[in-house]
């Protein structure tokens, strides 16, 4: 009857059915569960962890990003000679060595409206484990069209939130958050900075939910967010509704298929782009305008830029001269994406977008310090 019935599976999952609510039954009934996690980083690292520690059976990992040496901070799935390595390839080796009797897919690619609804009705929940609002609201989405339950984190600086959407009939990430902040005007965790250690918390938070949801038990995060600061150790709740004018989730839905993130991509389009290996020749004939805030110039300046904080921008955009060849640049790309925008609308039209930002530029040229 049971998959778990050897000795050796009885041990390893000891602790879990010596557990009144688990037991061998809710034990056998994670081994039959599937878990599709989106986003291999600080969050992703923790919550496949436990996933695969835990003994469920078949679990989707899916990232188009290779391991930086900045990520060691915080993914703990990853070490120093991963550097370079697909994350997805890395994390699914990490998953067999703990665990080989969990089944792992390791998807080397982008979670995208091509495939979103496709990949998420092959696994009973999704765990956002993303930083991009584009990438945030496609997940929700495709969960609520294909009916399933979204276990949502999300981490910056000392602060981290986590809920349910779509469980039980219960409210989506629309319902709380109905439309996505403008492109580049919320800081991702490569540009704001993060706590390691919060991801740590957050993604062990999404993993138990994860789990609760697959076991049947507790009281999951259904029309609840959770908020986590760490700095003064404080954990709060704000208890939503499902929102009847939700247009997904709603009485009258006009979301009717999972394309989010092909609109924000099409927002930015049309830029010409160069990327770090191209940007000393291109300096020749142009100025680099820098728009990192000033906590972030700390760490690195170049030579003969103009350093215009794109929280400024707009304010000050009459010093520039529509003339000039501007090559515009932040820290990892999108505070730059959005500033190239915002210079377009306003008539400049010889720009350069430097793709992946001063990061990247800083990773091949060693006697740069840009962080």
């Amino acid at each position: 009857m049971s998959s778990l019935a050897g000795r050796r599976e009885l041990r390893r999952y000891s602790r879990h059915l010596l557990i009144p609510e688990v037991g061998l039954a809710g034990q056998e009934r994670l081994a039959a569960a599937s878990v599709l996690v989106v986003g291999i980083g600080g969050l992703g690292s923790p919550v496949l962890q436990y996933l695969s520690a835990a003994g469920v059976g078949r679990i989707g990992a899916i990232d188009d990003d290779v391991v930086d040496e900045t990520n060691l901070q915080r993914q703990t799935l990853f070490a120093t000679a991963d550097v370079g390595r697909s994350k997805a390839a890395v994390a699914a080796q990490r998953m067999r060595a703990l665990n080989p009797g969990v089944r792992v897919d390791a998807i080397e690619g982008r979670f995208d409206a091509s495939n979103a609804r496709e990949l998420v009705r092959l696994y009973d929940v999704v765990v956002d484990c993303t930083d991009r609002f584009p990438t945030r609201y496609l997940i929700n989405d495709a969960c609520v069209l294909e009916k399933k339950p979204d276990v949502y984190g999300s981490i910056f600086r000392f602060d981290g939130q986590v809920s349910v959407f779509g469980y039980d009939d219960g409210p989506c990430y629309r319902c709380l958050y109905p439309e996505a902040p403008p492109e580049g005007s919320v800081p991702t965790c490569a540009e704001g900075g993060v706590l390691g250690a919060l991801a740590g918390i957050v993604g062990a938070w999404q993993s138990s939910e994860t789990l609760k949801i697959l076991l049947g038990i507790g009281e999951p995060l259904r029309g609840r967010l959770m908020l986590i600061e760490t700095l003064g150790a404080h954990v709060r709740e704000v208890r939503f509704e499902r929102d009847a004018d939700c247009a997904l989730c709603g009485e009258h839905p006009t979301i009717l298929d999972a394309a989010l993130a092909d609109e924000f991509d099409d927002a930015v389009s049309g830029f010409e782009e160069i990327d770090a290996t191209q940007l000393e020749e291109a300096l020749k004939d142009a100025t680099l305008l820098d728009v990192r805030e000033p906590h972030e110039t700390v760490l690195g300046t170049v030579e003969g830029a103009i350093a215009m904080p794109a929280s400024q921008l707009e304010a000050r955009m009459h010093e520039l001269d529509t003339a000039q060849r501007y090559i515009v640049a932040c820290r990892v790309g999108a505070k730059s994406r959005w500033a190239m925008s915002r210079l377009r609308d306003a008539g400049f039209t010889r720009l350069l977008h430097l793709r992946g930002g001063l990061l990247t530029y800083a990773v091949q040229h060693d006697e740069f310090e840009f962080f």
